[in-house]
């Protein structure tokens, strides 16, 4: 590690910063520098390509970045790394800019993974929507999409071209008619024997050429089969075929921006207004344009566009997948991010700014995307910011920049979960959501359950490893708000501002009551008042969470209760017979030979499990 000297403590102050020094001492090797102040915090991170030159270019006359310029004049010490290349440089950037959030440092944090389609690699494979961790032994990815309502409907659009089943192996195992996406030729019914699997295999190969931007060749191949299908009389197969290539035919019209290369491409551009930066990236694969997702910075960082780009691209690309080629506009900031990216990916990836032809289009719209979704955006911060101020306003508080809302879910005091949502920078935070599973208390016992869960989440506020917020809602009455209160009590945190959130008896929208835990008389808002909408909006999104983790665990608990009560299964045969049919439900329909099929099974013990749940 390199650094301007330093004076030790107790002696006469530090001269001033000389970037000259500390030049003279950079090697041209590749690695990360982190810019601090006076006061030792870190003001900025980057990486290079070659330490001295790029240290050097922030000491220019006349930094044609105004924002840098301001953060080099606050300079007082630059410490730097050493790695080994570009990739690995551009891995500890990004590391540390994520750890240390620095001031000028431009960050993107992107609440939700990517959707893809799933194919399972079964004997008759099933496609769906996929979001989470991709396991390639057991399935193909198709994607990354940019939203779940382009998988959705690529889905819908493979069902009517090619009939492929979406059904769960558990429901797929026991129908015994076909259902009603067959009659509604969506499906070609493999579960009761209506397709072969050579038939089935075609149809999936077909659909995996579509996915891959390969729609003339699937167009010649059900050309083919169609004239041999009519030439031996097989008119009603052939006109399947018909209607096949009709609706590929169809889709290629409609997608008037796909591509004839049916080439996988990015398109990330950003765009300016009003001192507000939206970088969009939209997608292309196989050749189809998917659509797109603007990102802004966070905290709302003003920059020029091809620094906000930069920052991007290093950023998106370490944690999703690195496309055959990526078209730009404005060309990023940072010329050396092609050959990081090229590091990481094993393989060239240009990074182009197209002139012409459809890559240009491409370009174009994704721009105006992001101009639109900055027009969008403003509108919403101004109404997100009213009703921020008309909360802050009726609670007597300075502001209400960040939220938490409490609330408990249960069935009869069955799997109680507890939820903590998180309301803050205009929206509400998905990535900063909890789920907190209940356990130790009297079953239904709403109280205990609420001061579990503040426990929980409000003991690493007073630690001081975690940040506190400027207002908390707990969905309930005055118990609930006791119970809630007394646990701030005990962790030295009764200073934060609460409120209960209480339905009252008619249980409508509009005639919430607010409870304050000191006492204070109840505050009932007006129905128009846009401070109740956002209390509502959050509490709302806090039962909803909630109630889905209670569901999952409820569900969960179900499956395995009633097996755990069968000798001889013990958790590993539990999770085959779930894994193997799917669910409870599925291992109920299975008969004695189909249970007897699964590993760890005996014909003995399947006799056992068959009895227990009939």
């Amino acid at each position: 590690m390199s650094e301007a000297p330093e004076i030790p403590a107790g002696s006469e102050p530090a001269p001033p910063f000389d970037h000259r020094t500390l030049l003279a001492t950079l090697p041209e090797l590749p690695g990360v520098y982190r810019m601090l102040d006076a006061a030792g915090s870190v003001l900025y991170v980057g990486k290079a390509k070659a330490l001295k030159k790029r240290v050097a270019s922030y000491f220019r006359e006349n930094h044609p970045s105004p924002r840098i310029a301001l953060m080099v004049r606050q300079i007082a010490r630059v410490e730097t790394t050493v790695t080994r290349s570009e990739a690995e440089a551009l891995l500890l950037e990004n590391n540390l800019i994520k750890g240390l959030n620095p001031r000028y440092n431009i960050l993107f944090r992107d609440d939700k993974s990517y959707p893809y389609i799933l194919m399972t690699k079964d004997e008759f494979p099933r496609i769906a929507y996929y979001r989470g961790s991709l396991d390639t032994r057991r399935a193909e990815y198709f994607g990354p999409y940019p939203s779940a309502v382009a998988v959705r409907d690529s889905v819908h659009l493979l069902q009517r071209m090619f009939r492929l089943r979406t059904c769960e192996d558990s429901v797929f195992a026991n129908r015994s008619r076909p259902c009603l996406l067959h009659q509604i030729k969506r499906c070609s019914a493999p579960c009761v024997g209506l397709v072969g699997a050579t038939a089935y295999a075609e149809d999936v190969q077909l659909a995996r050429m579509f996915l891959q931007g390969r729609q003339q060749e699937v167009i010649k191949r059900l050309t083919k089969a169609m004239e041999a299908a009519s030439a031996e009389l097989a008119f009603e197969q052939a006109a399947l075929y018909r209607d096949q290539i009709l609706s590929l035919r169809h889709v290629q019209e409609k997608q008037y921006v796909e591509s004839a290369r049916g080439e996988d491409v990015d398109v990330v551009v950003a765009a300016e207004e009003g001192g507000m930066v939206c970088v969009n990236l939209a997608m292309v694969r196989g050749g189809r344009h998917l659509g797109d997702r603007p990102h802004f910075p966070a905290g709302g960082v003003s920059c020029p566009p091809d620094e906000a780009l930069a920052a991007f691209l290093e950023q998106h690309y370490l944690d999703h997948p690195i496309p055959g080629k990526i078209l730009v506009n404005p060309p990023p900031a940072d010329d050396e991010i092609g050959e990081a990216l090229a590091a990481i990916a094993g393989r060239p990836v240009p990074i182009v700014e197209p002139r012409q032809g459809m890559p240009r289009m491409w370009v174009e719209m994704a721009l105006s995307n992001a101009r639109l979704a900055i027009t969008a955006r403003r509108t919403t911060l101004s109404l997100q910011g009213k009703r921020q101020q008309a909360l802050a306003e009726a609670l007597g508080l300075e502001g209400v920049d960040r939220i938490e809302c409490f609330d408990i879910s249960h069935t009869q005091g069955e799997a109680t979960v507890a939820s903590c949502v998180v309301y803050a920078g205009n929206g509400m935070k998905k990535s900063e959501y909890r789920r907190f599973n209940i356990r130790d208390i009297q079953p239904g016992d709403d109280y205990a359950a609420m001061r579990q869960a503040v426990q929980r989440r409000y003991e690493k506020v007073a630690a001081g490893e975690s940040v506190a917020p400027d207002l908390i809602l707990i969905d309930g009455g005055k118990g609930q708000v006791a119970a809630a209160a007394a646990i701030l009590e005990e962790l030295g945190l009764a200073h934060l501002p609460m409120i209960g959130v209480a339905k009252g008896e008619a249980r409508k929208p509009g005639l919430e009551t607010l409870i304050f835990p000191d006492g204070r008389e109840p505050l009932q808002l007006p129905p128009e008042n846009p401070g109740l909408h956002l209390i509502q909006e959050v509490r709302d999104e806090a039962h909803r969470f909630a109630v889905s983790g209670h569901r999952a665990a409820r569900g969960k608990t179900r499956r395995t209760s009633r097996l755990e009560e069968i000798g001889g299964v013990g958790p590993k045969r539990r999770k085959a017979l779930i894994a193997h049919f799917g669910g409870l439900q599925g291992i109920a329909a299975a008969s004695v030979e189909q249970l007897a099929s699964v590993p760890g099974i005996s014909d003995e013990l399947a006799e056992r499990i068959h009895a227990a749940l009939h």
